[in-house]
């Protein structure tokens, strides 16, 4: 198979950049696949997994929502925050998790903006399950 260009960068500076076979996140709209070739694209991006494949090899990115785009052979993802399985620091995650279910809980508050407990929420159990399923 043909590489090409794939990157990821958040505010904070770049977090991933490699010659791939291909890329495979989850859009607003469902799960795509890019490969080389892909014609231009723009896709915003939800919270999860972003899967960078070459051979037999593959590497992933936690992805806190964002943009995924595609030009000549290049795919560029600008995430709100990203981090690889090695960048995660699991008890931060956990401890994130637990502070989102207790907001979540907490129904009888009315200060408790639940769409953000949601949110962080999500974040947090993505960056878990990233953490425990691809940390080498």
């Amino acid at each position: 198979m043909r590489t090409f260009e794939a990157s990821v960068v958040t505010p904070d500076g770049p977090v991933y950049n490699a010659e791939v076979e291909m890329v495979i996140a989850k859009a607003k709209s469902g799960e795509i696949g890019i490969l080389y070739g892909h014609v231009p694209l723009v896709a915003p991006l939800d919270i999860g997994v972003v899967r960078f494949k070459n051979g037999d090899q593959e590497k992933v990115v936690a992805v806190s929502g964002g943009i995924l785009e595609t030009r000549s052979n290049q795919v560029t993802i600008l995430a709100q925050a990203a981090e690889t399985p090695e960048q995660i620091d699991i008890r931060r995650a956990e401890e994130a998790k637990q502070r989102a279910e207790k907001r979540l809980h907490q129904s009888h508050q009315d200060d408790v903006d639940f769409k953000r407990a949601e949110l962080a929420l999500k974040r947090a159990m993505n960056r878990i399950d990233v953490y425990r399923h691809f940390s080498r």
